[in-house]
């Protein structure tokens, strides 16, 4: 007995091994937004202030704090003098403040870390020294000493350079985009500077742009968009602004124009952003799901529609045999599709043999099976019933992963039908094993 057992057992498991075993997904309904997402460019307007002389430097200001006119950022060979003792002024312990900018700069290094960009390793051990040494800067102390340079405009202080203070839209071109190559200069790393040295940035406007690369797909969309909704990935923050797209040196760029938010990303010349547009609203797919299957237009005046059931017909074909005689019979066919303006109904082309006619019921009038009655369509594969079953679906939108279809066709699908997640591993009347 345990051994008829163990046979069975066997030869199950053998049959489970041999059989497909086919993915399924559930249709919900559903909308495509956010799918496009990009490292964005920040192009704002800088302003690089350099040493006169030489020495040591020392800063005052806070990094991203907002400078009013004659407000002293640092100073360079100055000593302290007067009656005040700055030295006495200076702050050693990390602040609330400055612990919290330390865990964000972490949490955000170790979520977007490649090991293929490993050079932002050393991007961030600058950004985290200069989180530190920013912890000792008195912003009073700039009062006691000479040597000092103040803002000559009101702006956004920040202490680091990468050449690209200048650049504009119409500069861009794709090598810009390429962050693995991307060197920012952390300026506060440095105990002295010499004369001509950059010491330190203002960002003098409050207006700034975000730029990006645009395909084909992506300026389709935009063509009649003023405006949209942006997400930063940095902290969520979604922001609405104009959008426009322009020409660069090598390509088209989508340019965004923010006037507020500036504050958050004072220090940033790269963001990761996501742009939420207003995309059609159905039943959502994936992609994967999708295939072609080819089918015999047959017009409506040749067929007889079946009252109780919308997806069936009935059809008069004609065969001609060896002989040369005719054979004329009745065929019951599922409709795959309905074309409303050409008049026609989609039905299997295995119903038919080159050269078959199907004849108008009654008359004598027919109608040949050629070439040109064949079209194609996209569909996916229905497997409610534990088989696959060709459903013709109409795409209103898509990205790389999902597409929105449209609902409420007779022929097509419904929310929470089971259909096959890769229509590539089956043909239609395949048994599903899930």
């Amino acid at each position: 007995m345990f051994g008829l057992i163990l046979i069975y057992i066997l030869i199950t498991l053998l049959l489970y091994l041999t059989q497909k075993h086919v993915a399924g997904y559930e249709v919900v309904e559903g909308t495509i937004s956010g799918n496009y997402r990009y490292s964005a460019i920040a192009l704002k307007e800088e302003e690089v202030e350099k040493s006169n002389v030489s020495g040591g430097i020392t800063y005052y200001a806070r990094e991203g704090s907002k400078a009013n006119v004659d407000m002293v950022i640092c100073s360079v060979g100055g000593a302290a003098s007067g009656s005040g003792n700055a030295q006495s002024k200076v702050v050693t312990d990390l602040s609330d403040e400055d612990i919290s900018q330390a865990k964000n700069e972490m949490t955000t290094f170790c979520v977007n870390f490649s090991e293929n960009m490993f050079s932002e390793v050393y991007s961030f051990k600058s950004d985290m020294q200069g989180v530190i040494l920013q912890s000792t800067i008195n912003e009073d102390a700039g009062e006691y000493v000479q040597g000092s340079y103040t803002a000559s405009v009101p702006g956004f202080v920040v202490y680091s350079t990468d050449d690209m203070e200048g650049l504009t839209a119409e500069d861009l071109t794709m090598e810009c985009f390429n962050v693995g190559s991307y060197q920012k200069t952390n300026l506060r790393l440095r105990n002295s500077v010499n004369a001509g040295d950059p010491i330190f940035k203002l960002i003098t406007n409050d207006t700034w742009n975000l730029c990006f690369p645009v395909n084909d797909a992506l300026r389709r969309d935009l063509e009649d968009i003023s405006t949209i909704r942006v997400r930063f990935l940095k902290d969520n923050a979604t922001f609405s602004a104009p959008i426009e797209v322009v020409e660069g040196k090598d390509g088209v760029y989508g340019k965004i124009t923010l006037k507020s938010s500036l504050v958050r990303y004072v220090t940033d010349r790269y963001l990761e952003i996501e742009l939420i547009l207003n995309r059609a609203k159905g039943l959502k797919i994936p992609v994967s799901s999708i295939t072609q299957k080819t089918f015999v237009e047959i017009p409506d005046d040749y067929v007889s529609v079946n009252e109780d059931t919308p997806s069936e017909v009935f059809l008069i074909r004609e065969t001609f045999l060896a002989d040369g005689s005719s054979s004329t019979s009745n065929v019951t066919a599922t409709v795959y599709s309905h074309d409303n303006e050409a008049g026609c109904y989609l039905i299997n082309p295995g119903l038919f043999e080159p050269g078959d006619y199907v004849v108008m019921p009654g008359t004598s009038r027919k109608l040949q099976i050629t070439d040109d009655s064949i079209r194609t369509i996209q569909g996916v594969y229905n497997i409610n019933k534990g088989y696959a079953v060709f459903r013709q679906v109409n795409i209103i939108d898509e990205n790389e992963e999902f597409c929105i279809v449209e609902p409420g066709s007779v022929y097509g699908l419904a929310a929470h039908d089971r259909i096959v997640l890769d229509a590539s591993k089956v043909k239609e009347d395949d048994i599903i094993k899930g």
